[in-house]
């Protein structure tokens, strides 16, 4: 890994992890929203000092270059990221759902009586 790559990460991940922090002492992300980015920063962070280790689980999982094993972690991790939104975003639906049909019965009540 290219010492250039090892500095863009290091920079990018320290500005996401500061970001995150900011973030949740402005009150305006709650912790377990910004875990994962945390999680993932750290993990960068570790995969730009240690490139050697990179460069060997790259070489043992047959990558060309040890960047695109750091792209392949990338990629993952927006994955999940993606994937732990969507079930975020499902389970408000179904709250908003829950909470039209509690106004709906309640309205219905109202009229009722």
């Amino acid at each position: 890994m290219t010492i250039t790559l090892r500095i863009i990460l290091i920079i990018c991940s320290l500005i996401s992890f500061l970001l995150c922090i900011t973030r949740i002492k402005q009150a305006k992300l709650k912790v377990e929203n910004s875990v994962t980015w945390m999680i993932g920063s750290i993990l960068l962070i570790f995969m730009s000092i240690f490139s050697g280790a990179v460069e060997w689980i790259s070489n043992k999982l047959g990558f060309m270059a040890p960047v695109n094993f750091v792209f392949l972690v990338i990629i993952g991790f927006l994955l999940i990221q993606t994937f732990i939104d969507n079930i975020r975003i499902s389970t408000l639906n179904e709250k908003i759902k829950d909470l039209n049909h509690y106004i709906a019965l309640k309205e219905y009540k109202s009229k009722k009586d």
